[in-house]
């Protein structure tokens, strides 16, 4: 047999390399072949799965302090997190945020060295943002940003959320207060007018433009376009190929519930299955009642208790693929 293992991480446990290691020891071991592929929605995780960092670049951090930010430029083509060079966990967490200040400033940085360095295409990932900035930080730290005309900007979002609404929908998770919401929107709807007027985009009404905190609408303004996280991903690493060319696909994620089947990995792939007549079923870390019953697949809580799957995760996920395996092809 030959085995697709598309997987996503598990967030807090296990790396999506991580998890894709473990469901290929578990193929080898029972005599299948096994294609080793990490995938993402666009968000943490994204750089992983389109071949890893393998540049580190000094950058302003979300409050002014210096932070070293991993990114990828190969052959042409740069990936940058920006929750790397922005996030919330860099100034840690919501309790040390201050939410009026926090910017993009860094991760404008890592595009201007992406571009002084020939990229031809960049991907920004955006999600885990400590910002809500609109993207001003990021705009004004490209130096030059008509260089970007000759170059393909692409940005992952896995959000509907509108430019202004960035700061009542994510603002209070960053450690915004009410009065600091409702001034983060004014001064949005007032940045949405400075876009228009430089770079002749409207923001505005654009879904997904309020992603990262408003970073997705600065990138627009700049002629970015937005993609889904996880159809990005699955184009870069020609997902649609491998899943034609597999006899079963094995995906999974630390969590299956209702928001899996709208925009992440499982769903992803269970869709594309069904596109190309592939079977399909997944490994997770634990399962909602309601979908249980949406994609085959193996609960590693369930079978091996809730304290073994966070401890030995990649022992349980190599025991469930194998079960898995024993079940589907006996």
């Amino acid at each position: 047999m030959r085995v697709l293992a598309a997987v996503d991480k598990f967030k807090g446990t296990a790396t999506a390399r991580q998890v894709a290691a473990a469901i290929g020891h578990a193929c080898w071991e029972l005599g299948h072949e096994c294609v080793e592929q990490p995938v993402a929605d666009g968000g943490e995780g994204t750089l992983e799965a389109l071949g890893g960092a393998n540049r580190t670049s000094t950058v302003t951090g979300p409050l002014g302090d210096a932070v070293q930010a991993e990114w990828r430029l190969h052959r042409g083509t740069a990936v940058i997190e920006m929750a790397r060079a922005s996030g919330l966990t860099l100034v840690g967490g919501a309790a040390g945020n201050d939410a009026m200040a926090a910017s993009t400033t860094g991760t404008g940085e890592l595009i201007d060295q992406a571009l002084d360095l020939g990229a031809k295409k960049i991907i920004v990932c955006l999600g885990g943002s400590a910002t809500t900035d609109g993207g001003l930080g990021c705009v004004r730290a490209i130096t030059a940003p008509h260089r970007l005309r000759g170059v393909q900007l692409l940005v992952a979002c896995d959000v509907q959320t509108l430019f202004a609404d960035a700061a009542p929908v994510f603002a209070p998770q960053k450690g915004a207060s009410p009065a600091q919401v409702d001034m983060l929107r004014g001064r949005l709807e007032r940045l949405a007018q400075m876009y228009q007027e430089q770079y002749g985009v409207d923001v505005r009404n654009a879904p997904g433009t309020g992603a990262a905190g408003g970073l997705a609408g600065g990138l627009v303004a700049l002629g970015g376009k937005l993609l889904p996280g996880f159809d990005l991903v699955a184009d870069e690493v020609d997902l649609h190929d491998h899943i034609a060319a597999a006899d079963l696909v094995l995906t999974g994620e630390g969590y299956l519930d209702e928001q899996s089947f709208e925009g992440k990995v499982v769903g992803g792939v269970q869709a594309l299955c069904a596109e190309a007549g592939r079977p399909v079923a997944a490994i997770v870390g634990d399962s909602a009642p309601e979908v249980r019953d949406r994609i085959t697949h193996r609960s590693l809580a369930h079978e091996f208790g809730l304290q073994r799957a966070m401890h030995e995760p990649l022992w349980c996920i190599e025991a469930a693929a194998s079960s898995l395996l024993r079940h589907l092809f006996p």
